[in-house]
């Protein structure tokens, strides 16, 4: 499974972010898929690498998600339900191109 991880931008140069993750940590992250990002700016990260800028709102459920599987793992009965609120009483989706095709 890929887990994408949300970063918050510290300052951009030369095709790079230094970012803080969510344990306050610093890294270098690469910004060329989503160019330069003003400090402040919320990027979806995978391997390195800035996939899609994120509004805070998207950054902060996924923060909350990941918050919740790490609680998870650890033993802990975190709420699944608030924490994968987008989740609950969903019945999966086709994509479009393949809900074109049962028709």
């Amino acid at each position: 499974m890929c887990v994408g991880i949300p970063m918050q931008v510290l300052r951009c140069e030369d095709g790079r972010a230094l970012c803080r993750d969510r344990d306050g940590g610093e890294t270098w992250i690469d910004t060329l898929l989503t160019g330069p990002q003003p400090a402040g700016a919320w990027l979806m990260t995978f391997l390195g690498a800035a996939r899609e800028v994120i509004d805070a709102d998207e950054a902060a459920r996924s923060l909350a998600a990941l918050a919740a599987l790490d609680s998870l793992m650890a033993g802990g009965t975190p709420d699944l339900d608030a924490a994968f609120a987008d989740l609950v009483g969903r019945e999966p989706q086709l994509p479009d191109f393949l809900r074109d095709q049962k028709k």
